[in-house]
């Protein structure tokens, strides 16, 4: 039999950091499933996860595992399959080493991943998003620094790893100005910056201060901000932009709902949807994809084209007020 410590911990510290050179973003990412999974295994059979085998972990352990994430977690359909990839790619590394367990590693492998309803994606309307930039109290240090942070995540789409780690050396407001930041994949990409967002940064860093390596907007101790306090600080912001756009009431707003927020701006003003996946550093253009799915006015525009001649393009209104409502009981 195989033991199991040996080949996780070469995994790691081989495969994932000296031959592929991942992010720690992906390290704690993987670190935290197989936590997760030696903790169940523990409670499920009693022995402890230095004891363990590789064998000890074949499909039925392993699918049991993925639906504790489910059913006991309340985990999405997303973060299962996020866990079950960095279980396969443990997997693939242990068949390379172990081929003696070929049959057992192939049929984890063969654990599918779990398919999920694809959501409209939400996203905050030019009054939404005013309204929200206007929430934060800047007679204080820390509204004026939220204030910078919502106009740069609106206007630039990045990413909340992205913001919290931009030091003053990454932002550039003379000529040309953008930020500069590295992304997913550790791609380097730089965003173009509004003279508006140019002159809520040139206050904001007047203000702050520091030198080039420190974080642009920092905790009240001079720390990067951690990803809780971004979405602590959205959230209590959208909830007091409330008030002045009732609308916000019916969304849940995000980090990341910002970052739609920009690439739906960008569609509306006629991007064309490579640059927009190029502005928001995804991988494949395909996957900007999914902000014309949610455009309805690019749909209309398309329906429009289709109207038959003569016909003057437009939605169908009812002739009369009471003719509309007869048509509405049907």
């Amino acid at each position: 039999m195989t033991a199991l410590a040996p080949v996780l911990q070469t995994f790691f510290t081989n495969r994932l950091i000296a031959q592929r050179q991942v992010s720690n973003h992906t390290i704690a990412a993987y670190r935290d499933t197989f936590r997760l999974l030696l903790t169940f295994v523990q409670a499920r059979t009693g022995t402890a996860p230095c004891d363990l085998h590789l064998d000890n972990l074949d499909a039925d352990l392993i699918g049991a595992f993925l639906q504790h994430l489910r059913d006991d977690r309340d985990n999405s359909a997303r973060t299962r399959n996020a866990r079950l990839a960095a279980i396969h790619s443990l997997f693939r590394y242990a068949a390379l080493r172990h081929p003696e367990h070929a049959a057992l590693i192939q049929r984890v492998l063969a654990i599918p991943p779990a398919r999920f309803d694809r959501k409209v994606v939400s996203y905050l309307t030019t009054g939404e998003a005013e309204a929200l930039l206007a929430a934060p109290n800047r007679s204080r240090w820390v509204g004026r620094r939220d204030h910078a942070l919502l106009a740069v995540a609106i206007q630039t789409g990045l990413r909340v790893s992205e913001l919290t780690a931009l030091t003053r050396s990454d932002v550039h407001l003379g000529t040309g100005p953008h930020v500069r930041c590295t992304g997913k994949g550790r791609k380097e990409r730089c965003t173009p910056l509004t003279t508006q967002v140019v002159r809520t940064l040139r206050n904001w860093l007047h203000e702050r201060g520091g030198g080039p390596a420190d974080p642009v907007f920092p905790t009240s101790r001079g720390r990067p901000l951690s990803r809780d306090a971004v979405e602590l600080l959205v959230t209590r912001h959208a909830k007091t932009a409330q008030a002045a756009c009732p609308t916000l009431r019916d969304k849940t707003v995000s980090p990341h709902v910002l970052r739609h927020t920009t690439a739906m701006s960008l569609l509306h003003a006629g991007t064309d949807i490579t640059v927009i996946a190029l502005w928001l550093g995804h991988e494949h253009s395909e996957t900007a994809q999914i902000y014309i799915h949610a455009d309805q006015t690019l749909k209309q525009r398309a329906l429009d084209r289709t109207t038959p001649p003569g016909v003057r393009p437009g939605r169908y209104h009812p002739p009369d007020s009471l003719l509309a409502f007869l048509e509405h009981l049907s």
